[in-house]
């Protein structure tokens, strides 16, 4: 993964909601091929706000068949970067910009026959909308059903967008809305999709045996309830794709467990590798965690949300051993390659080697 950051400019800001828009940059030629993505994968963004710089991800919102680049960002209470984007951004200013990243995505095969179920819940739908997008277009076998919940039917980010799909691809889409202030005339789809909602549509809408692949983004609860909803139905780990946005704080407990982690590793040392060049690095439990003595060292080691969710800091151990605090990014087949999140790594053994040019 390239850690650069290259200027982009805007070409379309566009109101999606009242709290929420798509943008959709300009990628000049000699950029098309750094920037070419996969469907599901986001973008980082950096910006400085009062001289402190702040890095955002942002999920494609579109096909890579589409031939654009564009992202959709909801306004968060309190949220810097997402309230700049809504309430100022406009066409022609320039952002610096990661290139694509990220590992929520399904190898799509133009001569399958599929089935794929999806569950989205506000602003996750935009990963989402991405893979429905790229697997009804190259896969003309397969079928895609969207369960999308939001608070009212105003706050539908891209509605009009999956109507037209839906018209588009009548026989192979199927949506289904769940709204939470607003009634319905059928029961199933007022209110927020709970593990309860989740457990009535596998046993009715979807066959889970049937299913090759199921996408879950939105929010923490949301996602924690379709997940255990789908292993109660013996639904494999391998069919569950999960992109989360965000996670909760630890709990004190474990918060304990990692400082006395960190302490113990204090004046261990590694070997880092970035960008060709190798450094070597003393724990200080006081930076936390392998990514931020790395870039106190001096080697710009990327990142983005720093709570182990995007997978930016992601390097490869190819000595030694590490521990991890959380982990929402890295799939167990990473993992057992030797993958780690940095921003939530500590090192267990003297002689750690890694490197982010993998």
């Amino acid at each position: 993964m390239s850690i650069d950051f290259h200027r982009l400019r805007v070409a379309e800001v566009k109101r999606e909601t009242p709290d929420a828009v798509s943008v959709r940059f300009e990628l000049p030629e000699d950029l098309r091929e750094r920037f070419a993505f996969k469907a599901g994968q986001h973008l980082t963004f950096r910006r400085a706000f009062n001289g402190e710089e702040v890095r955002r991800n942002y999920s494609v919102c579109v096909s890579p068949s589409e031939g654009v680049l564009k992202i959709g960002v909801k306004k968060i209470t309190g949220g810097v970067f997402s309230s700049w984007v809504n309430d100022e951004l406009k066409p022609g200013d320039e952002l610096e910009v990661m290139a694509p990243h990220g590992s929520f995505c399904w190898s799509f095969d133009a001569d399958a026959r599929r089935e794929y179920v999806a569950f989205a819940g506000g602003s996750g739908i935009t990963p989402i909308l991405s893979l429905m997008k790229t697997a009804l277009a190259m896969e003309p076998n397969s079928r895609f059903t969207l369960f999308y919940g939001n608070r009212n039917s105003m706050g539908v980010m891209f509605l009009e967008e999956i109507a037209g799909l839906k018209d588009r691809y009548i026989d192979r889409l199927s949506v289904y809305h769940f709204l939470e202030e607003e009634e319905e005339e059928i029961e199933l789809f007022n209110g927020r999709l709970d593990r309860a909602k989740a457990e009535t549509l596998l046993s009715s809408l979807v066959k889970p045996e049937n299913v090759d692949a199921f996408f879950i983004c939105g929010p923490g609860p949301m996602m924690d309830a379709v997940e255990e909803a789908l292993l109660a139905k013996n639904v494999e780990k391998q069919r569950i794709l999960i992109e989360r946005f965000t996670t909760g704080p630890l709990s004190a407990a474990q918060a304990a467990a990692a400082r006395a982690l960190e302490e113990k590793a204090a004046g261990l040392k590694m070997s880092v590798t970035l960008n060709g060049r190798r450094v070597q690095v003393t724990f200080d439990p006081a930076q936390h965690s392998i990514l931020d003595n790395v870039r106190a060292a001096g080697l710009p080691a990327p990142f983005a949300c720093k709570g182990g969710v995007c997978a930016t800091c992601r390097a490869k151990v190819t000595a030694g051993e590490v521990s991890m605090k959380v982990n929402y990014g890295l799939s167990e087949q990473e993992i057992a390659e030797g993958f780690v999140l940095t921003c939530q790594a500590t090192p267990l053994t003297e002689g750690v080697a890694l490197t982010y040019d993998v």
